[in-house]
């Protein structure tokens, strides 16, 4: 069976990350030394030797991207082939990537837009004192009923729909603070402040919402080539024009990450690609449907067991 691809987003980042494949495989240099000329700064430099600046947010996301971009171009000049993909998805930022891979975009648009995205949204992070906070074991009418209790104090609302107990709400500082102290009350055994530089997919990221949507309409986005599952609705995006639609709304709207991933399920596919870095997203499938099979190329020494048609 073909493997369908899931690309990771931000958190998955790590000082080095894309350093092994660009050391052992030319496609890998070559896409990094593209993106930075797109970006205009050295990408490897950053990652690989800038300590701490790799987690700043509007380095992480063309970072991340870039990486995963570079191993799907080894895996490519190893034999897959993207007409072999059944369906795509990325995690937030992840899906600039599966865009990518689809055909929907030019590389070097998707790097443009990433860095801005990231950007903007360490603009507004800045703006307004916000963060994340994942309730440990929540299901969703706890983390809805939770987010409520905090909108009182502030903008709040359940950000990411992970998986089955992995549920992240995003808002103003007063109103986690709040969230934690009624969390206990509401069945909810642990919460856990994220190391994020804002309330990502919340209405703290309207202005780099609106930023995103200006400059999505000066790029031109294709029909992907097979589906791209967004995560605003958990459902393939249909053309250009959805696409970007979908994309400036994926800001601040809720990640319906476990959604997408039964919509997949129930359509048959149950083997899927993660190209790294990292290997969040399997850890994540695992929680939805234990049948379902991930393999990692997160590293070059996985190449033994990533398909290569």
């Amino acid at each position: 069976m073909n493997h369908a691809v899931l690309f990771p987003g931000q958190g998955a980042q790590f000082e080095g990350m894309g350093r092994d494949w660009c050391e052992a495989f030319t496609p890998a240099r070559e896409t990094f030394a593209a993106a930075s000329r797109v970006l205009g700064f050295s990408l490897e430099e950053v990652c690989w030797t800038g300590g701490e600046a790799v987690h700043r947010t509007d380095i992480a996301q063309p970072a991340i991207f870039v990486t995963s971009a570079a191993i799907m171009k080894v895996l490519e000049q190893r034999g897959l082939e993207r007409g072999s993909t059944p369906l795509t998805a990325g995690l937030s930022l992840g899906e600039y990537t599966a865009l990518w891979w689809a055909g929907a975009l030019e590389f070097e648009d998707a790097v443009r837009l990433v860095r801005l995205r990231g950007a903007a949204m360490q603009r507004a992070s800045e703006l307004r004192p916000s963060g994340m906070t994942s309730l440990m074991g929540a299901t969703l009418d706890q983390a809805r009923a939770l987010a409520e209790v905090g909108s009182k104090l502030g903008i709040c609302s359940v950000a990411n729909l992970n998986a089955p107990g992995q549920v992240i709400v995003s808002g103003e500082l007063a109103a986690l603070d709040a969230v934690d102290t009624a969390a206990k009350d509401h069945g909810v055994r642990r919460t856990r402040r994220l190391v994020v530089a804002g309330a990502f997919h919340s209405e703290c990221m309207r202005p780099a919402a609106d930023e995103l949507a200006a400059a999505l309409q000066r790029v031109d986005v294709r029909t992907p080539r097979f589906p791209v599952i967004s995560n605003v609705d958990a459902r393939p995006v249909t053309d250009g024009a959805q696409v970007k639609e979908r994309l400036a709304a994926q800001v601040c709207a809720p990640v319906l990450w476990e959604d997408s991933m039964r919509w997949a399920l129930a359509r048959g596919v149950k083997e899927f690609l993660e190209p790294g870095p990292g290997k969040v997203l399997a850890g994540l499938l695992s929680k939805i449907d234990e049948s379902a099979s991930v393999r990692s190329a997160a590293t070059p020494g996985d190449l033994a067991a990533a398909p290569a048609h």
